[in-house]
């Protein structure tokens, strides 16, 4: 009787390479300076000089954002209607600068109010010919979408309307930003005591207090020294956009972990997907708006 014949080695598959550390930090630090001091740039130069560019760039990064949740919601099997919604995110925030220009005398938040409507009309069209399987499902993704991204979005659009429109939109985007570094550089030196280990691990206490911080001393100065309204302003707006931003971020870490994803999509080197950056400034836009509108004269779309 023959000697079994030794087993046939297989492939021979080479051992994963350990995920790379960013340290402390938890990303690509080089990478994520890089990207945002590049779309800083871009805001800086379309707000300051070219303002239709600044709003056909908002327009596309929130564009961007609709694909970024449509795909995360198919991972649900919710199919949001994502080719009028991209259109109609386009379209209200352009409508909102030819508006916020009172050419065509019409308030710019009547005419967005009015393009956000067509926009979820529209969808729910789009889904009917699929049928009645799943339609109460897949409207309600195409209605969440619109109501999170272009709906919140838009009251960039109404800030810009406003008087003294560039420098709010500048006030507002740089508050929220300034909240995020002093987030950013208090957690990574001092964060220990976890703020909402279920939902973002990585947020502390510490690094909410240097979001406050940061979001407070910046407000009082870009208030003060931008739209000539009393440091007491700077004050309220700073420490409501800090936790509005930080609910914003707290909102998509609770739609990434539902979906099962970590980032949105890799669209932005160091940062994730396009809405890894918007989140918190979506949440804290409509918030903005009505402070300003609230407790600095001359506002108003």
């Amino acid at each position: 009787m023959s000697a079994p014949e030794p087993p046939t080695p297989g492939p021979v598959v080479p051992p994963t390479p350990p995920e790379r550390s960013h340290g402390r930090a938890g990303r690509n630090l080089p990478a994520a300076i890089g990207v945002g001091v590049v779309l800083s740039a871009a805001l800086v130069v379309t707000l300051g000089w070219v303002p239709l560019g600044f709003q056909i760039l908002v327009a596309l990064a929130l564009a961007l954002g609709a694909v970024e949740v449509y795909q995360a919601l198919k991972r649900l099997d919710m199919h949001a209607a994502i080719v009028p919604i991209v259109i109609g995110t386009v379209a209200i925030l352009i409508s909102a600068y030819f508006a916020g220009k009172r050419d065509l005398g019409i308030s710019a938040n009547t005419l967005m109010l009015a393009m956000i409507g067509i926009t979820a009309l529209v969808t729910l069209i789009w889904r009917m010919p699929k049928g009645e399987q799943g339609f109460v499902r897949d409207a309600a993704a195409s209605l969440f979408i619109i109501g999170y991204i272009p709906l919140l979005g838009s009251f960039a659009g109404l800030m810009l309307a406003d008087d003294q429109g560039r420098m709010r939109v500048i006030t507002f985007i740089a508050v929220v930003a300034l909240g995020d570094i002093g987030g950013y550089v208090a957690g990574v030196l001092f964060g220990k005591h976890k703020m909402a280990p279920r939902i973002s691990p990585k947020k502390t206490w510490e690094g909410f207090a240097g979001s406050i911080l940061f979001g407070v001393v910046g407000g009082i100065l870009l208030v003060v020294y931008l739209l000539s309204a009393p440091f007491w302003v700077g004050i309220i707006l700073g420490v409501a956009l800090v936790i509005t931003g930080a609910c914003g971020d707290l909102i998509e870490s609770l739609i990434k972990r539902d979906v099962g994803i970590k980032d949105m999509s890799s669209f932005l080197p160091g940062h994730g997907g396009v809405m890894d950056r918007l989140d918190s400034l979506l949440v804290a836009a409509p918030v903005a708006w009505f402070l300003m509108v609230l407790l600095i004269p001359g506002g108003g779309a």
